[in-house]
C-alpha cells in the first residue's frame, strides 16, 4: 500500500470521483505515471473526470509540496476499459505496480497496452 505523500494524493483523488458518484477498485502509480481502476457513474464523462482530477490534484500538490519538483500533470492520458470478469486480476496488476515496475518501464508497458488494444498511433506523439 502507497505511503507518505503518495498515499495522500491517492486518497485526494479517490474524494474527487467518489463526490462524482464513481466506484474506486484501486489507484496506485510510480514516479512518472498513476492508474486508476474505476466504474464511471454513467452522468460522466471520462474527459470531465480526468480533467477535474488533473486540475485539483495540481493544485493540491502544489500547495501542499508534496512532490518535490512537481510542475504539473502531462498534457495527455490513456484509458481502457477493461471486462468485469478480470477485475481482481487488474487490481493485483494495479496494487503491484511498484514491483511491475522494476522488470518493465512505463513506455513498455505503455506500448504493450495500446498493441493489445489494437490502438494505432504515431510514435512522434508518445512522451
Amino acid at each position: 500500500m502507497a505511503k507518505g505523500p503518495r498515499r495522500e494524493l491517492f486518497n485526494y483523488i479517490f474524494g474527487i470521483m467518489k463526490k462524482k458518484d464513481c466506484h474506486v477498485y484501486r489507484i496506485n502509480g510510480v514516479e512518472d505515471h498513476l492508474h486508476i481502476a474505476a466504474s464511471l457513474h454513467p452522468s460522466v464523462s471520462l474527459v470531465s473526470l480526468i480533467k477535474d482530477i488533473k486540475l485539483a490534484s495540481n493544485q493540491m500538490i502544489k500547495s501542499n509540496n508534496l512532490f518535490e519538483g512537481f510542475e504539473g500533470w502531462q498534457e495527455g492520458y490513456a484509458a481502457f476499459t477493461h471486462n468485469y470478469s478480470t477485475l481482481d486480476t487488474l487490481v493485483n496488476y494495479i496494487k503491484n505496480q511498484e514491483e511491475h515496475h522494476k522488470k518493465e518501464s512505463f513506455m513498455e508497458e505503455y506500448l504493450k497496452l495500446l498493441n493489445e488494444h489494437g490502438v494505432v498511433f504515431d510514435h512522434r506523439y508518445l512522451l
